[in-house]
């Protein structure tokens, strides 16, 4: 990968070799992550990537091409895809889910029941597109552990790519289930963009993985992207650890992973993987306005449109989530389509620009896109859960330390 100077782009060099020895230091030395992974650019031209640590547990260190599971990363992709099928007017963000899902057309909301058990309700307004980008579907995460609903989801084992079920099976059980609340009350996060990439599949006639490919992979050159580790490329795959009571443990090893085979469930809302080359093209096409070395992916108002706050009453996550989980802390945070916005960098505590959009993956990678000061980050790393550290917020707050030539100037101070 080319590296430009830099301080040609605004950055001071020294302040984010800092970064390097933060991660090395705090992380990688006392073996709290294995490895990780920073690419950070400015307007589409790197000037920091660094790689630290090991990719594998015997030593493999990591490599400029090393292959990640991205998790929730892969949610931003599929609204894109859904987004493109919204220009070409096959649908529409206020169309109501059940018109291409009709498994869901008798879904009720959870009330309490007897003996712990639930009933349901008719929702107070149906299901539309819209909640299922912004999270306000009233579904839920099995693994969020907090209610009977919560539960119901585990039983039915709807969320594992190697189970019982396909997407098609999927919306036949999620449609008998209860939500958690009617459709645009409160915030969840939900496996609301599994459902979703049933639908870009249903509407386009051909498989999630096939849709994907034809529209964006290949398009935008991402050649290592995709649900399965081509045999290949397996010498690439990181392997992947979880937080487990009284330490560490493997959770995917590489030579052995669960991504070398084609899953029964095309998960929209987190079975890819990547490399940082391959998502920062992705990125970058969200930064451009949709566009990227000729490929026009979406248009300009319609990334606008997904990167603006669609929460109800342009609410944040504070007042409006019932998530016991996110990719984002929740302060000055709003959603848009498919992924969250900074509304008011001062709420969150942390340096950024109002607009700024992001998201994250449970094996802790993560992205941030910064549209005013034009700066995009990819960090990559394979722990379980993302919350374990706080090495998110803490590199973001070095990135901006690093920034020495914003493109905004400090207003005076009224006296």
């Amino acid at each position: 990968m080319k590296i430009t100077s830099p301080a040609t782009l605004g950055f001071d060099p020294d302040r984010l070799q800092r970064i390097d020895r933060f991660l090395q230091q705090r992380y990688i030395e006392t073996g709290r992550l294995l490895g990780t992974q920073l690419l950070i650019s400015r307007d589409g031209e790197p000037v920091h990537f660094a790689s630290t640590g090991a990719m594998r547990q015997d030593g493999v260190p990591t490599r400029p091409d090393t292959i990640y599971r991205i998790a929730s990363m892969t949610k931003p992709i599929t609204s894109v895809a859904f987004m493109m099928q919204v220009e070409e007017g096959r649908v529409a963000l206020d169309d109501r889910v059940d018109t291409v899902v009709p498994e869901f057309a008798n879904v009720g909301v959870h009330a309490a029941g007897g003996s712990g058990g639930y009933v349901r309700t008719p929702p107070e307004r149906p299901m539309l597109m819209i909640d299922l980008l912004r999270h306000t579907s009233g579904l839920t995460y099995g693994f969020q552990n907090r209610t009977v609903v919560d539960a119901a989801y585990r039983e039915a084992g709807i969320e594992a790519f190697h189970g019982n079920h396909d997407l098609d099976s999927m919306a036949g059980i999620l449609g008998q289930l209860p939500l958690e609340f009617s459709p645009g009350e409160l915030w969840n996060y939900s496996m609301a963009t599994d459902v979703l990439g049933l639908i870009v599949q249903r509407l386009d006639g051909a498989p999630l993985d096939q849709v994907l490919k034809r529209r964006l992979f290949d398009p935008l050159g991402m050649t290592d992207t995709g649900f399965v580790v081509p045999a290949d490329k397996v010498d690439r795959l990181a392997d992947c650890h979880a937080v487990v009571p009284g330490g560490v443990a493997l959770y995917d090893e590489a030579v052995r992973s669960r991504w070398l085979r084609q899953p029964k469930l095309l998960s929209g809302g987190g079975g890819l993987v990547s490399t940082s080359a391959d998502y920062h093209r992705f990125c970058r096409m969200m930064m451009d306005g949709g566009a990227l070395d000729g490929a026009r992916i979406l248009s300009p108002k319609t990334i606008a449109l997904m990167t603006a706050n669609h929460l109800p009453g342009n609410s944040d996550l504070t007042s409006l989530s019932r998530s016991m989980f996110s990719e984002a802390t929740n302060a000055g945070i709003g959603f848009g389509l498919g992924l969250a916005v900074t509304m008011d960098p001062a709420r969150t505590m942390l340096a950024g620009s109002a607009g700024e959009y992001h998201w994250g993956g449970m094996f802790s990678t993560a992205f941030f896109i910064d549209p005013v000061e034009r700066i995009i980050t990819v960090f990559m790393a394979q722990l379980s859960p993302s919350s374990t550290y706080p090495v998110r917020r803490e590199l973001r707050t070095m990135i901006y330390g690093a920034l020495v030539d914003s493109r905004v100037r400090p207003g005076l101070v009224a006296q």
